[in-house]
């Protein structure tokens, strides 16, 4: 059995591996210590976390930036992700309290720490932050230099007081038992300010030494091979049979990381390379803004009408996205989650032609034709008409302590941070279905306290008559929440940085006595409704009186006052509100879009435009090129055309 792990483990050691993952999936507790004990000790390497779960919508929105971000970054930093869901332990180790919540790690101790969907800038910025912090620390100072150093500079000082300066040092470093990092550094300034020169340094780890430890390369060098018993080389003769089970272990497992990382990032880029939109030379026929029910249910009938419709939303996909209870009123659906209906909408709509821009959208201008859609990254974008499907963004209630907390215990998405206070005592705060769906959802793993400021629950009866009899569940009628509570609490064990804040109580009013009562509770989540967004369309469209943020529509129809745009879903929707109906008016805004571009005799302009240039090259006559060359979507669009005619003719 011995000698069969053996050859097993020499195999493993010949064998040359690929380089660690872009971004690494951590499995266990112990996993994670290991790899920043490594890079603390090895490497000198600060390494960056990603806490986060698949069910929180700005977490999926992080992902693909955190990516990019670490793919950038690949020789000065390490990225590693954490499920918080499987990781528990690390969860609470670290006061997990919001989703995402990024932390860095410079020496085996945290360093910074960011919350919620911050963006690629300040992920950047962190990081930068964090390697020049940990390029600093990237020193030694040896007895032998500091001992030269005195010599110069203070003569007087016998070699036991140098010493016992670089043991007050040495003390201070509890991870070495030499003076380095930032105990060297501390004590190099005390000397730079007393004797205006420092001594002579040497950096704990070289650019080449971190090149060594983070390839998996393990062919044996020349040296090696002149000399296999070398003392340099492993003696598994030596090794227990415990020590080699454990070596391969550790490798095999490295390898399989490595191996499913590789693959998920080659199919994770092969499926953005098929269905990610490029800019090509004529304008979209149909734009779709918003990735939830209503504008994939518009991007499915639009793709199935042959218009290629280009959807730009953001990865987290709308409020179903964030939903990790159970969908119960979709018809056809059964035991699936927000996310999952999402992802279905998502991959139905890619499959029958539809592209993907994961931006933001800016502003959209009217003002001439074709429109034009302003995002976040891409700029401006032609199109002959947009569906707008943003949906709504959660509603807050303003009130002291609401802001500072956030991310503290304070929060919108019950299914993103609520199992983060399991077992403790939370606060929802609202009457409606969406309230009830997370005073549910919460009462799973903890005990809740539902606050309504009526009677009487706004929800759906079924919903009400469930929360109404959970166990876990109190309820607090003709009440609100005048003051969440919190206090500032230290993280890092005593470590210079700034204090965090989190949720302690909540101060509640009855509005019938006005009586005040102040109970203890871990975190609020807030959910009193959304409010639509459709804030760059102010100026643009024309917005119902009655119902504020609402999108105007023209009769039963999903058109609004301007010709080529039309609004699916909760943006023009103050009455239902629901996914379903909101899919349904999305496609219905596909079927108004396909009618408005037959109507304004606005085609396929890139069929039609190969069609006449093929035939030009088929030397036809220009009569007959002018007369099959179709109808002209706007005043100018001769004009380009011939453009786009003389320059292609010209290249071919």
């Amino acid at each position: 059995m011995s000698k069969t792990i053996l050859l097993i483990l020499l195999a493993t050691l010949l064998h040359s591996c690929v380089a660690r993952p872009v971004v690494r999936s951590i499995r266990s507790a112990h996993e994670f210590d290991r790899l920043l004990n490594k890079h603390a000790t090895e490497t000198g390497l600060p390494v960056v976390v990603d806490f986060y779960s698949d069910g929180c919508g700005p977490c999926r929105m992080m992902a693909p930036i955190f990516k990019k971000v670490a793919a950038d970054y690949v020789d000065k930093a390490v990225f590693v992700k954490v499920d918080t869901n499987a990781q528990y332990e690390l969860s609470s180790r670290y006061q997990i309290r919001s989703l995402p919540t990024f932390q860095w790690f410079i020496g085996g101790k945290r360093s910074d720490e960011a919350k919620g969907g911050i963006g690629e800038g300040p992920l950047r910025q962190m990081t930068d932050k964090a390697i020049r912090q940990a390029e600093i620390e990237n020193v030694e100072l040896e007895l032998n230099h500091l001992v030269s150093y005195f010599s110069e500079v203070n003569p007087e000082k016998t070699e036991a007081d140098v010493e016992n300066v670089y043991n007050k040092c040495v003390e201070m470093n509890k991870e070495s038992s030499r003076c380095q990092g930032s105990a060297a550094n501390n004590l190099l300034r005390k000397l730079r300010k007393k004797y205006k020169k420092s001594p002579k340094t040497t950096a704990l780890f070289s650019a080449k030494e971190r090149q060594s430890k983070e390839s998996h390369d393990t062919k044996p060098t020349q040296k090696s091979k002149d000399k296999p018993t070398s003392r340099a080389g492993p003696n598994l003769h030596l090794a227990t049979k415990e020590q080699l089970r454990e070596e391969l272990e550790k490798r095999l497992d490295e390898e399989r990381d490595a191996q499913v990382e590789n693959e998920t990032d080659e199919d994770e880029e092969a499926l953005d390379q098929h269905y990610s939109w490029v800019p090509g030379p004529f304008p979209e026929r149909v734009t779709i803004v918003g990735g939830g029910p209503a504008g994939l249910a518009a991007a499915v009938y639009a793709a199935r009408a042959g218009l290629k419709p280009l959807v730009i939303a953001p990865s987290m996909g709308g409020q179903l996205q964030g939903k990790g209870v159970d969908v119960e009123n979709y018809p056809g659906l059964h035991n699936v989650t927000g996310p999952a209906v999402i992802s279905a909408m998502r991959e139905q709509a890619a499959f029958f032609g539809t592209v993907f821009e994961e931006d933001m959208v800016l502003k959209i201008d009217a003002s001439q034709r074709p429109l034009r859609v302003f995002t976040n990254s891409t700029g401006a974008i032609e199109t002959h008409s947009i569906i707008v499907a943003t949906g709504a963004d959660s509603r807050w209630l303003g009130i002291e302590g609401e802001y500072d907390l956030r991310g503290g215990g304070v929060s919108s998405c019950a299914t993103c941070d609520g199992f983060l206070y399991s077992g403790k005592h939370v606060v929802v705060v609202g009457g409606g279905d969406a309230a009830a769906e997370d005073a549910m959802h919460l009462a799973r793993f903890a005990k809740v306290t539902v606050v309504h400021r009526r009677d009487s629950f706004r929800a759906s009866k079924v919903l009400a008559d469930r929360v109404k009899n959970h166990p876990n569940i109190k309820i607090k009628w003709n009440t609100v929440v005048d003051k969440i509570v919190g206090k500032a609490i230290d993280q890092n064990e005593g470590e210079d940085v700034e204090l965090a804040k989190v949720v302690t109580g909540a101060l509640l009013r009855n509005v019938e006595s006005q009586e005040l009562d102040e109970i203890s509770c871990d975190a609020v989540f807030i959910a009193i409704g959304h409010t639509p967004n459709t804030g760059f369309l102010q100026g643009v469209v024309e917005f119902d009186p009655e119902h504020d943020g609402y999108v105007k529509t023209v009769g039963p129809s999903t058109k609004t006052s301007v010709a080529g745009i039309f609004a699916a879903g909760d943006v023009s929707d103050a009455v239902y509100r629901q996914a379903i109906t909101s899919a349904g008016s999305g496609a219905a805004a596909a079927l108004d879009a396909e009618r408005w571009l037959s109507e304004e005799g606005l085609g396929n302009e890139a069929a039609e435009f190969e069609a006449e240039l093929l035939a030009e090259i088929m030397d036809n006559s220009s009569d007959h090129a002018e007369a099959a060359s179709g109808y002209n979507a706007y005043e100018d669009a001769g004009g380009r055309m011939s453009g786009m005619k003389e320059t292609v003719t010209s290249e071919l």
